[in-house]
């Protein structure tokens, strides 16, 4: 059942990024060659008017393939994709990553509104926890707006920062600290050097002792929207700061996952809350399909090669000089990123299969 939770998870996310291509090539009058979903051999196969829609082997993946001539025919052919304005093949890259978001926000809405209390959390504080060292700057009624100069959206945000100091904190450390912009009484104050406690671990190493809570507010219309907004904001923006961990050496390979060791977790979360209830069990899988879908569409805009992100750095040189970089060229850079990413995969599933058999 996990398996199949996982497996359903990322079929959706795939199928909704080709989607977005798919659409917008549409919406442009672009000739679309084959929809795919998945990768390897192709299952099932419908042809369409003018489009094969497949389903391959593989259920990780997909492609939507435009089409594609010589240079001498698509001069001739209006509805070939570099045929058309940068600005409309940008739209079409972009597409797939957007649908991501958006569906990353439905998802969001689900959550929030699955929710057994009638309420949502805030980042305002509403009091302190026995032992807290925290209230001798900060104070109940506080709006936290920035943690270490980072934007505060939700609660989530908080634990990042947290979590972050934890995982570069020294073990004989017996306080932490950190930088807050708070707004009270309706103006924005900066407290600089608001200390926690570290506490001891059974497992060893210390933790940050988070000693306040947030205010909850009563469920309207507007504040779930803004809500899910927001927890689509943090989402996006964790897959960014993620990244520069990892250049920062915060992160190394082994704290990365890959295919399988998403499906692990997947299947862990999901397998965890059904335990607990059916509706905890659907709200924890649609929490991790929120978190990877937003991934998916973030990851996918990095200025990478092979990536989307890549083919829109193409397209904004074109832009400034009138004129497309030389086929073969981009084709060639393309065809190094993608070659690069997939032995990166292949190292990162091959970590991941040994952490399975090491657990």
């Amino acid at each position: 059942m996990s398996i199949l939770i996982a497996i359903i998870i990322f079929a959706v996310i795939i199928l909704i990024h080709e989607i977005g291509h798919f659409t917008a090539a549409k919406l442009f009058k672009m000739r679309v060659v084959s929809f795919n979903l998945g990768m390897g051999p192709v299952l099932l196969r419908k042809r369409g008017k003018e489009t094969a829609y497949q389903i391959k082997a593989v259920p990780f993946g997909g492609s939507v393939q435009l089409a594609e001539d010589d240079e001498d025919a698509a001069e001739k052919d209006p509805h070939v994709f570099r045929n058309k304005p940068v600005w409309q093949r940008a739209i079409v890259i972009m597409a797939g990553a957007f649908m991501n978001i958006v569906l990353g926000f439905i998802l969001c809405l689900f959550i929030v509104n699955m929710n057994d209390s009638e309420m949502v959390d805030t980042v305002e504080i509403r009091g302190f926890r026995e032992g807290a060292a925290s209230n001798h700057q900060l104070s109940a009624g506080d709006r936290i707006t920035h943690i270490n100069g980072m934007r505060i959206f939700t609660w989530a945000d908080i634990s990042y920062q947290f979590y972050n100091t934890e995982t570069r904190m020294s073990a004989d450390a017996d306080m932490a600290v950190f930088d807050f912009t708070v707004v009270r009484n309706g103006e924005r104050a900066q407290l600089n050097n608001v200390h926690f406690y570290a506490r001891e671990l059974e497992t060893g190493g210390k933790a940050i002792f988070l000693d306040f809570g947030v205010e909850w507010v009563d469920k309207t219309f507007f504040n779930v929207i803004s809500r899910a907004a927001k927890e689509t904001l943090t989402y996006s923006r964790l897959v960014l700061l993620t990244l520069f961990d990892m250049i920062r050496g915060t992160y190394g390979l082994n704290d990365i996952a890959g295919p399988v060791g998403v499906v692990t977790v997947i299947g862990e979360v999901s397998s965890e809350g059904f335990e607990r209830s059916i509706a905890e069990g659907i709200r924890s899988s649609l929490f991790m399909a929120a978190l990877i879908t937003v991934n998916v569409g973030i990851f996918n805009l990095l200025p990478i090669p092979a990536l989307d992100g890549g083919k829109l750095v193409f397209f904004a040189i074109e832009a400034v000089r009138r004129k497309p970089i030389k086929e073969e060229i981009e084709g060639m850079i393309h065809l190094v990123g993608f070659a690069a990413l997939m032995v990166f995969m292949l190292l990162i599933t091959v970590l991941d299969i040994g952490r399975l058999f090491n657990s």
